[in-house]
């Protein structure tokens, strides 16, 4: 009995660390303008604008928007088509001053908030998640509106 529950711990403490490993999507230890630069040149060379989403792994709405984006087809595919997407990290307590300095005070719409630049890098549109909400998740329609409203063929 005593080895069965140690082994159903060890099983539990194993799920529990593989599903947290999974749900990280912001890297942590990346730095914002690396990243940013790196987005902007891929964006240049595809033809497509950048699509910043900044949260954090501590955040649950942006874990849920994340989940959305990358399980549903309609969203995924004309986001990928017309979009480099690059996930900036925003630490819970301390805040990134290098967004700041680079995107503006995108941090007062809340988390996740998401940053639409052109190839020059300069910003475009800041957009609050709220208004993609739907009841407790994400409305698929609005992702997308959003998505064609500020897509480069859209803009341009």
């Amino acid at each position: 009995m005593k080895n069965t529950f140690r082994l159903l711990t060890y099983i539990a403490m194993l799920c529990f660390a593989i599903n947290g490993k999974a749900q990280q999507i912001y890297d942590e230890k990346a730095d914002v303008n690396q990243q940013l630069d790196q987005a902007i040149s891929t964006a240049k060379t595809q033809n497509k604008y950048v699509f910043a989403m900044v949260g954090g792994n501590w955040c649950r709405w942006c874990k849920m928007f994340n989940e959305k984006i990358t399980t549903n087809d309609s969203i995924s595919v004309p986001l990928n088509r017309d979009f480099v997407t690059v996930h900036l990290n925003w630490p819970a307590k301390q805040g990134n001053p290098k967004i700041v300095k680079r995107l503006g005070k995108v941090q007062r719409f809340g988390f996740p908030v998401f940053v639409i630049l052109n190839q020059k890098g300069e910003v475009l549109h800041v957009q609050n998640s709220a208004y993609l909400e739907q009841g407790e998740g994400y409305s698929t329609k609005a992702i997308i509106d959003f998505l064609s409203a500020w897509s480069k063929k859209s803009v341009e």
